[in-house]
């Protein structure tokens, strides 16, 4: 194992690697945040301002579409970014992503809509979704590679959880924003209101960008490439060589990223649709059960390190398929109480217990001359699947068939994929990050 793996983490290490969590944790908000607040107006406003030739659940439908096609494109991001991460060094890319991801939402911003220009409208909306997902696709795993490679070896779960961090974060900005938006009268908001979420990236976009252009490449990869070791085909060798371990990383990601868009998206489209509750409550709830993954993230992170990566992923599972219905029962109880207990529950523990280790445990799983690809790709073929097609199933079969019992059914099929994965996989939390 090497002095960077062991080393204890003091003087100017540890300003080094502050440094580096600070970066990757502020790009990682600004990149979820951008994210994420598609999702929000996809649920809230898209189907009128860009799709209004439709009835009213084609309509959603529609707007959920256009949502869940940032995840089809989020592979694309992390295969192509994985592969020249791998080739050409993480920080590049890292700076590169968030730069595609800003201005892309920017863009999404200054859209004019279905009455202006027809058809272009969305055509346009669809086509920035896709840069907007290639870019997220990317992001992550050179976010989690430069703390992850930079960290000590006994803290490498607790450090690299801030980088989770920045999907609540990211989130809360998101949720809050639209809430404080939301308040304006009905038609100032979907004249210009919904606008103001993606027009203020551009000022994040700037400040992320200083901050990461001023971090160092990982030691890892510098070794790497100082040994002529670097993969010609890192995409092709992660996941074909390593068929097994990319397999894995996409089966322990498939219930934690279904789950928590579930709560995020159908929720906020179910609740207020079907159960009319109001659209703030809902915004608040989901914000403030985010607010609590600030605690568990790293705490679930730091736990990690002393009993393990693998454990939390049995935990979270089989915590999702024992309240996949308890959930909804909640939810339809309307009690400002419940709702907002149940929400918070399900977030954390359904969520937050797998999420905060996994910029550690999938690297881990992979050979650093991979590490970017294996991680990157596993990851978001995953969010693929479960975060861009789960809510939009949910949302048809309860419109189509009332209740939620299919969804709870789904939610339970995909959390034993999960169950399946972890028991299939190694633990890595003594694991060297050199080959």
């Amino acid at each position: 194992m090497t002095m960077i793996a062991t080393a204890p983490i003091v003087g100017a290490e540890r300003t080094k690697i502050n440094s580096v969590v600070f970066a990757s944790c502020l790009g990682t908000i600004i990149e979820w945040y951008d994210f994420l607040i598609y999702a929000t107006a996809a649920a809230l406003v898209f189907n009128k301002a860009f799709f209004p030739t439709f009835d009213p659940l084609a309509g959603t439908l529609a707007a959920l579409g256009s949502y869940a096609v940032g995840f089809l494109a989020r592979p694309l991001g992390g295969a192509l970014f994985g592969h020249y991460g791998d080739r050409l060094g993480r920080k590049s890319m890292l700076v590169l992503t968030l730069f595609i991801m800003g201005l892309s939402t920017f863009c999404i911003g200054l859209l004019p809509t279905y009455a202006s220009i027809g058809v272009f409208a969305p055509i346009l909306l669809i086509l920035l979704r896709v840069i907007q997902g290639i870019g997220l696709g990317g992001e992550w795993g050179g976010a989690s590679l430069m703390v992850l490679e930079h960290a000590p070896a006994d803290n490498r779960g607790f450090y690299t959880s801030f980088v989770q961090i920045g999907f609540p974060i990211g989130l809360v900005l998101a949720t809050l924003v639209f809430a404080l938006v939301s308040k304006l009268p009905d038609a100032e908001f979907a004249a210009y209101g919904w606008r103001i979420p993606f027009l203020i990236s551009i000022v994040l976009l700037a400040i992320g960008t200083f901050v990461r252009t001023r971090i160092p490449e990982t030691p890892v990869f510098e070794r790497l490439k100082n040994r002529n070791d670097l993969s010609g085909n890192p995409f092709g060798e992660a996941v074909g060589r390593n068929t097994r371990t990319f397999l894995i990383a996409v089966g322990l990601k498939l219930s934690e990223v279904t789950w928590v868009y579930m709560l995020t998206v159908f929720v906020v489209v179910y609740a207020t649709t079907q159960l009319g509750l109001a659209k703030p409550f809902l915004l608040d709830a989901v914000m403030y059960a985010a607010l609590f993954e600030l605690i568990t993230l790293p705490l679930f992170g730091w736990l990690s390190d002393l009993i393990g990566r693998r454990p939390f992923y049995i935990l979270g599972a089989l915590f999702t398929i024992a309240f996949a219905f308890p959930l909804f029962w909640l939810l339809e109880s309307k009690s400002t109480a419940l709702v907002f207990a149940a929400i918070a529950i399900a977030m954390n523990f359904g969520h937050g217990m797998m999420f905060g280790l996994e910029s550690c445990y999938f690297p881990e799983l992979f050979g650093s001359r991979v590490r970017y690809s294996g991680a990157s790709f596993g990851f978001q073929a995953s969010a693929a699947i479960g975060g861009g097609l789960a809510p939009i199933i949910a949302t048809a079969m309860a419109g189509y068939f009332g209740g939620t019992t299919g969804v709870s059914i789904m939610m339970i099929v995909f959390a034993l994929v999960t169950l399946t994965a972890a028991l299939a996989a190694r633990e890595t939390r003594r694991s060297s990050l050199t080959d």
